[in-house]
């Protein structure tokens, strides 16, 4: 009997200590009433949802001691949460920053450094961000112009192309160590764009890779494919980011068709599997971008497959995948990126 308890509470203890695993990371760009919804926040949004944090007790901890964390397998605090932002637009010093430190909140700021050099009018210098990495912040790599990574140029092989994305992560994270003195080894993908390529030399660099797909990040998620949750237009809804903020790392262990880059893949097939016993795998759903909501196909007791009804379009999308958690509430969180050129080779305009 009393071995029967202990197994007992072993099972307990380790189905309460997953979620506590987990680090919800959040992505934003501006923070202003007049930047594109589609990329903002207004301030008063912004206050609130860093007052939600503040008094709900998440425990807001800098993006560094999250992908130690994550590297390394070990267990975070319960409530994590990491807070980003993407180019370095002078709103986030002008708004964003004293709210932050005003709730006494780390954060990290990605920044591309050929606007900084030619002192792009809405972009933070390094004189701003050397002020507020003084006060908290961390400044890190998303590439020397914002291009899309994964293009190839007109008469670039294979070999061509990694030199060049490799002198352009390096050059960039060269500037930022000399005027900040970061070194964080942590790409943010622009337009949240990678390939198997892009991530292999991510891990010749010894690089973390940060996406733009949804979902918690935890033991089970691939380095140089780190999950966020933008917070914008739509997305910036505190009910809504509510129940992203307690979402979990869905405990993937393999993935068969991941590639993200689809090259004659239109309706990709991706096959997961999973591990544990606090899915609650039977209520799993998974939504196709622009298709809705797609059961996936149970191929064991552990492993599904979804794929989409209708050709994906040329572009981005993704599929998302969720499950309720057995022991308490919150919902394990997947989410596979997708990006694809048109059928002539060509990329659509963005």
């Amino acid at each position: 009997m009393m071995k029967k308890g202990l197994a007992w509470l072993g099972m307990a203890l380790l189905l309460l200590s997953l979620p506590a695993r987990a680090v919800v990371i959040l992505q934003y760009h501006h923070v202003s009433n007049s930047t594109p919804a589609s990329t903002s926040v207004t301030p008063a949004q912004f206050q609130t949802q860093m007052t939600y944090l503040s008094e709900q007790g998440f425990n807001v901890i800098s993006l560094e001691t999250a992908l130690t964390a994550i590297r390394a397998k070990q267990a975070l605090p319960a409530k994590s949460v990491a807070i980003t932002f993407d180019d370095g637009y002078q709103s986030i010093a002008a708004n964003a920053h004293p709210i932050l430190r005003q709730h006494g909140f780390p954060y990290t700021v990605f920044v591309n450094v050929a606007p900084i050099e030619q002192g792009y009018r809405n972009i933070m210098g390094w004189e701003t961000l050397r002020q507020l990495s003084r006060q908290g912040a961390t400044i890190a790599n998303h590439s020397y112009q914002h291009d899309h990574l994964i293009r190839q140029q007109a008469g670039e092989d294979d070999l061509a192309w990694q030199q060049r994305i490799r002198t352009d992560i390096e050059r960039t994270e060269t500037a930022i160590t000399e005027q900040i003195g970061h070194h964080l080894k942590a790409l943010a993908y622009p337009y949240g764009e990678y390939n198997p390529a892009l991530q292999n030399l991510l891990e010749q660099l010894g690089f973390a890779g940060i996406g733009q797909h949804s979902g918690a990040a935890g033991p089970y998620s691939n380095l140089t494919a780190i999950p966020r949750f933008p917070v914008a237009g739509p997305y910036a809804d505190l009910n809504t980011l509510k129940v992203k903020l307690h979402s979990l790392n869905m405990p993937v262990v393999a993935l068969d068709g991941a590639g993200s880059e689809l090259i004659e893949r239109r309706q990709p097939s991706l096959t997961v599997t999973l591990t544990g016993t606090d899915v609650r795998k039977r209520a799993l759903m998974c939504y196709v971008q622009g298709q809705g909501a797609k059961a996936p196909q149970w191929l064991d007791d552990n492993t599904f497959s979804i794929q989409a009804d209708l050709p994906l379009p040329a572009g981005r999308s993704r599929y998302n995948c969720t499950a309720p958690s057995l022991s308490q509430s919150g919902y394990y969180w997947f989410s596979q990126p997708w990006v694809q050129a048109n059928s002539d080779g060509s990329w659509p305009q963005e």
